[in-house]
């Protein structure tokens, strides 16, 4: 598995990547192998609130359908609208692909970096 250490990860197997005030969410390369091949995805709507360890949106894979639950707190600023028409994109780079970006973010506390993600996974799997 490919876990980035530029990036940070949540127990949910959610990376961020922080951009100036904006974080850039997505889901791991553990996740999206777990899950299979992605079918669809539902996003939440720009300016909606999120909050750090619930559902902002889901995943349908051709195993199950997941929550997405967001690694942080803070209000979306953007989705990753082209995941819409094409959510296999996740599953061929997990990490290219993001799907939300966050703007006024806080409850950052739990994120965990590359190597303590990894250790996560291996009791995981």
């Amino acid at each position: 598995m490919n876990y980035p250490a530029s990036l940070q990860y949540s127990r949910d197997h959610e990376w961020l990547s922080q951009e100036g005030d904006i974080a850039v969410i997505g889901i791991t390369d553990f996740a999206q192998h777990e899950l299979g091949d992605v079918v669809f995805i539902n996003l939440p709507e720009v300016g909606d609130e999120v909050t750090a360890g619930e559902a902002f949106g889901d995943v349908e894979s051709v195993k199950a359908v997941s929550d997405l639950l967001s690694p942080v707190t803070g209000i979306v600023a953007e989705i990753n609208e082209e995941l819409m028409d094409s959510p296999e994109l996740l599953n061929d780079d997990p990490y290219a692909n993001w799907i939300i970006k966050v703007e006024q973010v806080t409850d950052t506390e739990e994120l965990m970096s590359a190597a303590a993600y990894a250790d996560l996974c291996e009791t995981e799997a």
